[in-house]
């Protein structure tokens, strides 16, 4: 965590003075050599009871603010873990390389894969050269190029989504940011290989769309994916972007709520204290999901996945009304 500054939330403060207050029985014990073992026995227990009453009640907008935190793991992060090695692959061949979207060849169980994904930066420095995880039209085309060797080469395709939205600048759109992202969903909706998308952080609008098409929908256990962030939302419908906490509660961000509605298909099991608390344990955790996921998606048939991935999204948004 070191050089990543965290933003101190509210609803975590009874756990930051609670880990402070073990940190400093720690220092106690290594300086005057002590032993305080059941002192930091009972704290710690009180500490992990303390974080299941506070992560079981988190309203939607504490999750989206929890899953801003500058420590939570990024695409690379998980990258690192899950796959046995890997190698980054740059560039769109259309002269563009957008560091907010990150992809390249890997394996996995001795499974190649290719792998793409928002990047955040891990602090202010590098947040600005990752333009927050918010890609480029360059950065879908990046991936497009990817997803494309992919099925060339029958290589699975592991997305991970972590964005608050595509870039919403001039410049993209005056370079087809609409175009790049909408050519992205055409052409996943078409590849024969499997595809695994997981939502590890912040899935924001069209901008997580853009590498969101797949046979499998994961999300994990507190991230959220939603059409815009409750802060523009409030903004649009009620012309007050102070009203986050209404539009967060309506707009059904969690993935409880997401996997009710049949948006994403499986939810993964986070560390308690979150994916930032453990990420190890975290990519671990994904790791196993990941591969069992594959492996049932192997033993499809083209036609099959195909068809699965299609009729997936065709059934988003559809409801029924008693006449």
């Amino acid at each position: 965590m070191s050089e990543r500054q965290v933003l101190s939330l509210a609803f975590l403060k009874p756990v930051y003075e609670l880990e402070s207050r073990i940190e400093q029985l720690d220092s106690i014990v290594q300086v005057k050599k002590i032993s305080l073992i059941n002192e930091i026995k009972i704290l710690k227990y009180q500490l992990s009871e303390l974080k299941k009453e506070i992560f079981s009640s988190l309203t939607p907008l504490q999750r989206l603010h929890f899953v801003r935190q500058a420590d939570r793991p990024t695409t690379l992060d998980y990258v690192n873990s899950i796959l046995d090695d890997w190698v980054e692959l740059h560039g769109d061949r259309g002269g563009a390389d957008d560091s907010a979207l990150v992809g390249g060849l890997g394996t996995l169980s001795n499974q190649t894969v290719v792998f793409i994904g928002h990047q955040r930066g891990k602090d202010t420095k590098d947040n600005l050269i990752r333009n927050f995880g918010m890609p480029s039209p360059g950065g879908y085309r990046k991936a497009l190029r990817l997803m494309n060797h992919a099925n060339r080469f029958n290589f699975p395709i592991l997305t991970f989504i972590d964005t608050p939205g595509a870039w919403a600048g001039i410049e993209a759109e005056k370079l087809g940011q609409g175009e790049a992202i909408a050519v992205n969903l055409r052409e996943m909706f078409s590849f024969k290989v499997p595809i695994i998308c997981t939502v590890i952080g912040e899935g924001g609008s069209g901008g997580a769309l853009g590498i969101g098409v797949g046979d499998r929908i994961l999300m994990l256990e507190y991230a959220v994916y939603t059409v815009a962030t409750p802060e523009a939302c409030a903004a649009i419908l009620w012309k007050d972007s102070k009203l986050s906490l209404e539009a967060a509660e309506a707009l059904k961000i969690t993935s409880p709520d997401l996997k009710i509605l049949g948006i994403i298909d499986r939810i993964v099991k986070e560390p308690l204290g979150g994916s930032q608390s453990s990420p190890i344990d975290a990519s671990m955790i994904l790791k196993t999901v990941l591969m069992e996921e594959l492996n049932a998606l192997s033993s499809l048939s083209i036609v099959e996945r195909q068809n699965l991935r299609y009729g997936k999204f065709r059934k988003i948004g559809t409801f029924y009304e008693e006449i």
